[in-house]
């Protein structure tokens, strides 16, 4: 029987032959980059016969042609070259990078445009630029690469996800979250493993933006998945796989067993309870996870498919803490009717189970506090506990505890593209995602919920279910007259999405074998104490939306766009938007006085201006709303109605907030094009701000309503530079940096139709036993502001002496909450990126370097543990040392001694490879093979674990800068990595 593979490989040979006996002539080519390195898999056509071929793994090709035909070249990541035949037997192409030219095609809202005729502020991303190593999602891919874009992976929780701020913060009650688009499907950054990424392209400022509406104050991310294009005649299978281990990046120095006896030999109040357990050691471990990615790539130049699987088990540093995901993506195209229609259908399947047992920050901060001579277990076997406070057996409760999530995500897409003439093309999408997430939590007899709060077993399940429905009409219109170019775009989108959950909660079991699996056996449903919720909301959204582009010799460019978009969240009053965008460019490389000059290819002026929107957080906060309370009641248009109470009031002149973004920029390439990036300034005010106002009750039916009021106003620079060092044939080095500032500012807080005014708002959080608020937001200073008593001193007794409001010093007991002050910001004044690749012959290697600079962390870990006052606690080793030369013997408060300088630079990634010869194994094209680590080191003089640990999202949105002490613990990566395509 003659091998499936010697087959394919005859008709390839064979059929070409076929063919030059009809036409009489063949041409046997070699494709290659521009080191001379082989390309393969590049596709090759000839016009207007419409046949076509590949390159074989060294870049040969041979395919028949009659001379006058052209030859069109292209390759993934390369310019295509179109070459006119005229009886050549043998020929040698050379394709040139898209990265080293100014034809990148750069993904835009709604289409794509050439990079060197973009005119607002748009940064890309390249596969081949991306982060290496065990990336958690898009976000990690790059992070450090776009400037502007700040992208902090706060602690090593296997089933968290990375945290994206652009451009500064943009509202109180809205999101903070980019919009994040999956070839033109809203999603998120997990929608699709990162080993599926093509390109990653940020629309950063208003002009960009616009085109999106209301969910674009904070920015719009493209994502871009590897697909076979239909221009490609091409098979292939690629196999990635990687498997990592991770320790602990730092853990805090606390008092052990044996320091514990020395403290007590010396008097201090410490209790000796037998035994020496380290017990971070106790619930930690050094994980193993792997990770596995198979894509396929095949069929021809009318219909051609994609098909990957991935798979990834991640364990967590943290006892019985991982997670297991499983995600399949398949695309097919196909060409119809001489290419003029064109069909697109895709399908995601992503399938997540979160393993958490009892693990959660809390552990940590169980694991911290624990008396370091305390047993695990008691004489019995059971799990020893103590009747203290907040004080419990963390591998008890880790162990004792059930906490599952399932997650299941269903994306189906699909696309008609009708193109009846040249520069034509009417588009239609339509997407459904179907989302649930399923919870299941409970904990045993031997859990503290049962040994000391007598709970005997307690379980819970919930669900949450959404599914959204998009369609999008677009027409696109290109054409060039001479030396214009002009392209049109006019759309109609529809969005909605409808989600619901349910929640139901008991205790008191007769068996703790039931787990989470039969909740109404718990006693507590039949005395009126267990709990059970529900909810259900819609939303829907519509948008008309219009652009014209136009360039003249690629040196005089202008885009205008408008955005028409009604919102169901909107009150009834305001139902409707506009949002303008209009930016202009100018390449002064293209002129001709500068024609004679070799040193800039492009020096590209631009100026923006753009108008983006925030929708409320909720779907109803414009409608009237009633709780249901048996005890209590109202009256409801003029009757009274028992047991409903108003949870909401009517507001129908409730609307967006409105961003209004001014930038202007410089693109530019010199040195032939070894040095090129781009500098940006912008300036962004955000109007009527959305925020929660108390109101007077009657004549409101409730107390607080949110309001339209204020404005927020950012402003920042931002540079992107790369350069080229090296660029040989077997020896090549490109560097970049990316650098960026925003200062941000609350201008007011006021609302004139309902006279009502707010100076401030407090945010953040100590927790027990401090409770007290970290930061204050006032009008007329900057977000992130920490509020806190100044300390001056400790006096003799070992209290804290503090600065009051007139600048006196005073002790603490005798300071009010109005002496606090700023003290430092939690928000860095700039941020920096560092990355580097090398190439040398087969090798490779690749690092970057992150910082961020001129902000202030407040340690909660010193805050809470580095006082010697409660000996009931575990503290740090540093909790006797002198402060302000004496012991200090106050009780916790929170104050400024804790907030210390976070200045970083950390070194996120090293990535070594090698890549072999290709056949080295026969039907190996490529292998390579590869060792990286994540988080290596970090340069601080900050005290605390990690100054990069800080969370500046959900209730720590506006108290950023707080390393909190619980959290789940950050941790460096070491991974090793195969890459095979057959």
């Amino acid at each position: 029987m003659i091998p499936i593979r010697l087959l394919i490989y005859a008709i390839c040979v064979f059929m070409p032959l076929g063919v030059w006996a009809q036409s009489g002539q063949v041409l046997r080519g070699k494709i290659q980059d521009q080191q001379g390195h082989p390309l393969a898999n590049a596709s090759v056509n000839v016009a207007p016969r419409g046949t076509g071929t590949s390159s074989d793994a060294q870049g040969n090709f041979n395919i028949s042609y009659r001379p006058g035909d052209t030859l069109t070249v292209t390759s993934i990541g390369f310019v295509s070259q179109t070459i006119t035949l005229q009886r050549q037997e043998e020929l040698t192409i050379t394709l040139v990078t898209v990265s080293s030219t100014l034809d990148e095609v750069i993904v835009v809202g709604y289409g794509t445009q050439k990079k060197g005729e973009i005119t607002s502020s748009i940064a890309s991303v390249k596969a081949e630029d991306f982060t290496k190593g065990a990336i958690k999602d898009a976000g990690q891919l790059i992070q450090g690469k776009v400037a502007g874009l700040r992208i902090t992976t706060s602690n090593g929780d296997p089933n968290g996800t990375s945290q994206i701020n652009l451009r500064g913060l943009n509202s109180i009650n809205g999101s903070q979250n980019p919009l994040v688009i999956i070839d033109g499907i809203p999603g998120n950054l997990n929608t699709v493993a990162p080993e599926d990424i093509e390109s990653v392209d940020v629309l950063k400022d208003g002009a960009a933006a616009a085109i999106y509406g209301t969910r674009a104050t904070s920015g719009v991310i493209l994502i871009t998945t590897r697909r076979n294009s239909s221009q490609e005649n091409r098979t292939s299978i690629e196999y990635n796989n990687y498997a990592s281990l991770q320790t602990l990046f730092r853990k805090p120095e606390m008092f052990t067993a044996t320091d514990y006896r020395r403290l007590i030999a010396e008097g201090k109040g410490y209790a000796d309870l037998g035994s020496s357990t380290d017990w971070i050691e106790e619930v930690t471990q050094q994980p193993f996870s792997h990770n596995h990615n198979l894509t396929l790539f095949g069929g021809n130049s009318r219909t051609n498919f994609t098909g990957s699987v991935n798979y990834r088990n991640w364990e967590g540093v943290l006892l019985k803490s991982g997670q297991e995901r499983f995600n399949v993506r398949a695309e097919l195209n196909h060409d119809m009717f001489d290419g003029k229609l064109r069909s697109n259908l895709q399908v995601i399947n992503q399938s997540i189970k979160a393993l958490q047992g009892g693990s959660s920050e809390y552990m940590w901060r169980q694991a911290i506090i624990r008396n370091p001579t305390d047993a695990i277990y008691r004489e019995d076997g059971k799990w020893k506990e103590s009747n203290a406070y907040m004080y419990d057996n963390p591998l008890g409760m880790i162990h004792e505890s059930t906490n599952d999530r399932i997650f299941r995500e269903t994306r189906l897409n699909g696309s008609l593209d009708y193109r009846p003439m040249e520069g034509l093309s009417l588009k239609m999408l339509l997407s459904r995602v179907q989302q649930n997430d399923l919870y299941g939590n409970s904990t045993t007899f031997d859990h503290v919920n049962t040994t000391k709060n007598g709970l005997n077993g307690t379980a819970s399940r919930s669900t949450d279910a959404s599914v959204e429905n998009l369609m999008e009409l677009t027409a696109n219109y290109n054409k060039t007259f001479g030396e214009h170019k002009v392209g049109l775009l006019a759309g109609y989108s529809w969005q909605d999405k409808t989600s619901e959950n349910f929640y139901a909660y008991n205790f008191d079991f007769p068996t703790d074998n039931y787990s989470y699996n039969k909740l109404e056996s718990g006693m507590a449903l039949q005395r009126g104490m267990a709990e059970m919720t529900s909810y259900k909301e819609k939303w829907k959204l519509a948008g008309f939306f219009a652009r014209v582009t136009y360039s003249y010799k690629e040196r005089y460019m202008a885009m205008a766009s408008i955005r028409r978009e009604g919102s169901s969240t909107f009150g009834e009053n305001y139902k409707w938007g506009s949002f303008p965008a209009i930016s202009l460019g100018w390449d002064i490389a293209k002129e001709p006085w500068m024609e004679n000059q070799q040193i800039a290819s492009q020096l590209k002026l631009r100026a923006g201006f753009g108008v983006t929107g925030t929708i409320a957080s909720s779907s109803y906060m414009s409608q009237t709303s009633y709780n249901f309370l048996r005890e209590q009641g109202a009256y409801i248009n003029g009757k009274w109605v028992p047991g409903f109470v108003p949870s909401r009031n009517f507001n129908p002149d409730l609307r967006w907030e409105k961003k209004q973004e001014y930038n202007v920029g410089l693109d530019f390439s010199i040195l032939n094009n070894r040095v090129y990036g781009s500098f940006d300034y912008y300036t962004r005010r955000v109007k009527d701000l959305l925020y929660q106002f108390n109101v007077p009750s009657p004549p409101y039916l409730y107390s607080s309503m949110m309001l339209n009021a204020g404005e927020m106003s950012n402003r920042g620079f931002e540079a992107l530079v790369n350069v080229d060092v090296i660029k040989k044939e077997n020896w090549n080095w490109k560097t970049g940096i990316t650098f960026s500032t925003n200062k941000n500012e609350l201008v007011n807080l006021s609302n004139e139709q309902f006279n009502v005014t707010v100076p401030f708002f407090e945010a953040g959080y100590t927790g027990e036993p401090i409770q007290m608020a970290t930061h204050r937001v006032e009008v007329g200073r900057a977000v992130g502001d920490f509020y806190v008593w100044k300390t001056v001193g400790v006096d003799d007794e070992g209290k804290w002496l503090v600065e009051n409001k007139a600048g006196e010093t005073i002790p603490i007991i005798d300071a009010s909450p109005d002496d606090r002050q700023y003290y430092g910001n939690g928000i860095p004044d700039f941020n920096l990126g560092w990355n580097n690749s090398f190439s040398w012959k087969n090798m490779d290697l690749s690092f970057s370097f992150r910082g961020a600079f001129g902000h202030q962390v407040l340690n909660m870990t010193r805050l809470y543990y580095e006082n010697p006052v409660n000996t009931e606690y575990n503290a740090l080793k540093t909790a006797y040392d002198p402060v302000y030369g004496k012991t200090l013997t106050n009780d916790l408060v929170y104050v400024s001694h804790y907030i210390e300088d976070a200045d970083f630079l950390k070194l996120d990634n090293v990535t070594f490879g090698y890549t072999f010869k290709p056949q080295l194994i026969k039907g190996v094209n490529r292998l390579r093979v590869y060792v990286s680590g994540l988080n290596l080191f970090t340069i601080t003089g900050y005290k605390g674990l990690d100054p990069e640990a800080t969370s500046y999202t959900g209730d720590f949105t506006f108290a950023p800068g707080i390393e909190h002490r619980d959290r789940y613990p950050t941790t460096r990566t070491f991974t090793a990595g195969l890459n095979v395509s057959f």
